[in-house]
Formats: structure tokens, sequence, C-alpha cells
């Protein structure tokens, strides 16, 4: 018989080690092995970004759905007007409240349209669209009040100069309350439509998915689509200003500056917004280039306020102020239903002949002054948080 050894030195027992007791326990908690995970698909990668739906589709879509909702609510509305209201959009003779408030809030309406469907498909919200940020109701009051000081401060210096003659108020008693409401629903929807379309969803989306090329092409696609209106002098403003804004941004694209693309955008929808209304009866140079000069300032208080709020206010303020209580023209369109009454003057380099104030070479100043207004009064202390930006395709 073999001699008896201790257990604890040469044989093996059942009962479990320290470390075969704990190995099963560390197994279930240790998380399972992750395979490899596959690159993405080449259709991924084409209409996917860090941050969703890449920017240029969504604009695409955008548009895409403002057109079909667009032809559809003017459709019926033209249907309401003729057998139900018995009325026309005809405005041959000048704008009135009625066909503005009517049109424009058909417009505002489709916008809203589109872009709620659009923010739906890139999970996002409305207001996600630059219309968020701290005193909103402040930020559009102080608008409207700078909006309307603006104005008459070029009314006032057309009037100094000799380049504007009034006559008798047009309007007396209730009339002048009545028409001062109808007019400011009827710009207070230019205000949102117009805002809403560039510095709200346009301005909003390129900034995250926008570098120095693609903001070069698509202005150098709006200039390229003017070509053919070269003897039509409104075009020079858009190209004009498309010029004036090609340095700063060589600047920031080689300087690889922080938020570059909010400014790259700021280029591409100011541009826009010339570009927009080169087809105005009675523009001249002067007036588009202010048109996207002061979409630039608009911009500016965008990134001042955190919010478009401001712009809105502004931009309602100042076709109000132009068209109701001065009665001027407003971009190369009168209206009726004024309260003052105006007259350009002598040369139109200086009165703005028949594109109203906005022609005149004074509204340059102004439109300064505007910038002067929102930098001082809502000058950032301290620097924005830095957005994630889609590397750009």
């Amino acid at each position: 018989m073999d001699p008896e050894l201790p257990t604890s030195e040469t044989e093996t027992t059942d009962a479990p080690t320290e470390s075969t007791a704990i190995k099963p326990a560390i197994e279930a908690i240790s998380p399972a092995p992750v395979p490899a995970s596959a690159p993405p698909s080449l259709v991924n990668r084409t209409f996917l970004g860090p941050l969703g739906l890449r920017a240029g589709w969504s604009v695409a879509i955008f548009f895409g759905l403002l057109a079909v909702f667009g032809v559809v609510y003017f459709l019926v509305g033209g249907l309401l007007l003729h057998f139900v209201l018995h009325r026309s959009l005809d405005a041959k003779g000048g704008m009135t409240p009625f066909t503005a408030i009517f049109s424009e809030g058909l417009m505002v309406l489709g916008l809203i349209s589109a872009a709620t469907l659009t923010a739906l498909i890139e999970r996002r919200r409305l207001f996600d669209y630059n219309l968020r940020g701290p005193g909103r109701v402040s930020r559009f009051l102080s608008g409207l009040v700078a909006g309307f000081a603006a104005l008459s401060a070029l009314i006032g210096g057309l009037y100094l100069g000799g380049w504007l003659h009034f006559s008798a108020p047009s309007l007396h008693g209730v009339g002048i309350g009545h028409y001062a409401a109808y007019w400011a629903v009827g710009f207070l929807f230019v205000g949102l439509f117009e805002e809403g379309l560039t510095r709200c969803f346009l301005q909003s989306t390129l900034t995250r998915g926008i570098n120095f090329w693609w903001a070069l092409g698509v202005v150098g696609l709006m200039c390229a689509i003017l070509i053919p209106k070269f003897r039509n002098e409104s075009a020079w403003g858009v190209w004009f200003f498309a010029a004036l804004g090609l340095l700063p941004c060589i600047m920031l694209h080689q300087k690889k500056a922080a938020r570059s693309a909010f400014w790259f955008a700021a280029w591409v929808t100011s541009t826009f917004f010339g570009f927009m209304h080169v087809s105005n009866n009675g523009e001249n140079w002067i007036g588009i280039f202010a048109a996207a000069a002061i979409g630039f300032v608009f911009c500016v208080s965008v990134y001042a306020t955190g919010s478009a709020w401001w712009a809105i206010g502004c931009h309602a303020a100042w076709d109000w102020a132009e068209t109701f209580f001065y009665g001027t023209a407003d971009s190369g369109s009168p209206a009726k239903g004024h309260f003052l009454t105006t007259a350009p003057a002598g040369s139109a380099l200086w009165s703005g002949g028949a594109d109203g104030p906005e022609g005149s070479l004074l509204v340059l100043p102004t439109i300064v002054l505007i910038l002067i207004i929102v930098l001082v009064q809502y000058r950032r202390r301290k620097a924005a948080a830095e957005p994630v930006l889609e590397p750009a395709a």
C-alpha cells in the first residue's frame, strides 16, 4: 500500500479553488467580444453625416417640398378667392393690404409645412432652425424699434438733402388705424417668410455642413445664372456683393477660423437674398446690393442674439414704415393705403427713384447704422459653444 500523502500537496480534490470559483463570475460580467463593424456603405456616406442627413440633401428636400406646398396652397387659395370671396390678387395698380396678407400668408404656410416635414426627416424640431435662444419676445420687439428707427433716419436724410418731398397725408381718422393694422399683419408675414427662408432654415442648415468650396460654388452658380441679365443693372448688385464677400471668406478658409462655416453660410444666404429680389420691378443695383448687405447684417444679428427674432422684427418694421407710414416705394413696388405721401426728387442715385429709399446711396450708411445697433446692443461677452459640423463631402 502506498503511503498516505497529505492531500494539500499530492492529491487533486473536487473542492473549487479560489481562482476557479471566481472565473465564472468574471466571464458573466465581461462583455462578449464585439465583431469588427463593417465600414458604412457608399449610400450611407453619401446621404448621412455625423449629424444625420447631410445639409445639401436637407436643402434639396426642403425646396422640393416648398415648391409642392406652394403650388397646392396657391391653387386652393385661388379657387377660394374666385368662387367664395369673388376677388383676385391682381396688383397692377400697386400692393394692397389684402394682396399682401393673402399671398404672403400662403407663402408662410408653405414655408412652415416644408420646414416641419424636413425637420421630421432630420429628426429635429421646427424651432431648431434659429428660432430658439433667450428673450425671443424682447428680441422681436427690439427689432421692430430698430427697423422703424433706421428707415426713419434714411427718410430724414433724403428729406434734408432735398431728394424726397412730402405732400398731404392720404389717410385720415379711423382709416389710419385700420390700414396700419392690416399692413402690420402683411409685413409680419413678409418678415416671417423671407427671414424664415434665409436666416432660419438656410442659415441654420448650411452652418452645420458647408465649407468654403461649397459656398464658393453656390455663390458662383447664382452669379452665373444672372449673366444673361447683364444689361439689367440690378444683377450687378448681386455680383458686387458676391465679390465683396469673397476675400473675407478666403481669409477665414486659410486661417481655419472658428465658426467659419457660419460666415460661409452667411455669404451664401445674403447673396441669395439679393438674388431673390432681382426680379422685382423698378430695382436698381444699389437696391439689390442693399438687400444682400442687410441680409448679412441680419445674419450678424442671428450670431449676436442667438436667434432670428430680432431680424424678423427689424425686417417687418422697415417694410411697414417704408410702405405704410411714409408711403414710399418698397423694392420698386408702390402700395395703396399708405398714411403719408412722399415722392422722390433729383438724381435717382441719391433719391432712389422708382426703387424707393432702398435704391438710394444713403441706404448704405443706414445699413451700417443697423449693424452698429446690433453690435452695441447684443455684443457677445462670451463666445458661444462651437457647433459640431459635418465633414465636407
